[in-house]
């Protein structure tokens, strides 16, 4: 069974910082792409970051440099490292692992950044 666990959200001030983990179970995790997404309340999701299991990563255009994925493939974990938190950067952020198009995803942790 694919478990995808995320963790590390929180409440922050603006231009505070945070790490996300999401740690994956049930997977052979080198072979799934990671992808950290997020969702606000009446939005649809977007994309944050994603990494391969060979670490070639991309951001989405907000992200501006102020975001950071890695993972590690022997912990079976990937983190989003988060500086500069602006108040539109609040939303739910949740993990999904892809491989040969079969998608899993995580229940999320809640980012809240105020002004």
């Amino acid at each position: 069974q694919v478990r995808l666990v995320e963790s590390g959200g929180g409440l922050v001030q603006a231009g505070g910082s945070l790490r996300l983990s999401c740690v994956a179970s049930g997977l052979n995790f080198r072979l799934h792409t990671m992808t950290w997404y997020r969702q606000a309340p009446g939005k649809e999701r977007e994309f944050v970051a994603s990494i391969t299991g060979n670490h070639s990563r991309d951001y989405g255009d907000f992200v501006k440099d102020r975001f950071t994925i890695t993972r590690d493939n022997v912990r079976n974990t990937v983190w989003l490292q988060m500086n500069s938190l602006k108040p539109e950067d609040t939303a739910v952020y949740f993990c999904t692992a892809k491989w040969r198009g079969r998608e899993y995803r995580g229940q999320g942790t809640q980012v809240t950044a105020s002004s």
